[in-house]
């Protein structure tokens, strides 16, 4: 099994080439390691584009609203 750092590596760019991603993280859901998708608003649309786990670890999306450098 792959570590989530790998598995984050591995996926972010695909994740971040939806229209409405602004981020993604590693993270904790429920006391376990998940993977974090940031998104600047949570539509059907967007969420039925992201999966649910990636290689075994489970996704949360997370609507952050747009996040931009300071």
């Amino acid at each position: 099994m792959k570590t989530i750092e790998e598995v984050l590596t591995e996926h972010t760019a695909k994740l971040m080439s939806l229209a409405g991603v602004v981020g993604t993280a590693q993270g904790l859901c429920e006391g376990k390691p998940c993977i974090k998708v940031y998104v600047i608003q949570n539509t059907p649309a967007l969420s039925h584009k992201i999966p649910s786990s990636l290689e075994g670890y489970p996704v949360k999306i997370e609507a952050t609203g747009p996040i931009s450098a300071l």
